[in-house]
């Protein structure tokens, strides 16, 4: 699916390119008018690029499960990104978590680790 948006949003940006050069055209235009509206055309497409390539990273993050960390299995827990078996048995251990934070807060994992993780954690009772 990430595939098919990925070609989707440049086909977009090439067809954007493609009008705004065509619209660039006429016979009363100078090089010069041409040359700006061209890079005009060219950082619009970059821009629009950009952010639906941003779009994409962040609906296939949110394609992910949260996992309940006072509730998950271990199994569950050692699918995050970077967690070992001894930080799941850690986080099995110091159940039950108010909140995600708890995790940093009780030493279980490093601020970098939580950084990893702290959008597919969540600490529901």
């Amino acid at each position: 699916m990430a595939f098919s948006s990925l070609r989707i949003a440049s086909l977009v940006s090439v067809a954007s390119l493609a009008l705004g050069l065509a619209s660039c055209t006429s016979s009363h235009d100078n090089p010069d008018e041409i040359r700006q509206r061209t890079a005009e055309a060219t950082a619009t497409v970059r821009r629009d690029a950009k952010a639906v390539a941003e779009g994409v990273k962040e609906g296939m993050r949110h394609d992910e499960k949260a996992i309940n960390i006072n509730k998950a299995s271990r199994e569950d827990i050692l699918t995050l990104p970077g967690v070992t078996e001894r930080n799941a048995d850690r986080i099995i251990a110091e159940r039950p978590f108010d909140d995600a934070h708890d995790l940093v807060k009780r030493r279980v994992l490093t601020e970098e680790q939580y950084e990893k993780i702290r959008d597919r954690v969540i600490a529901d009772r």
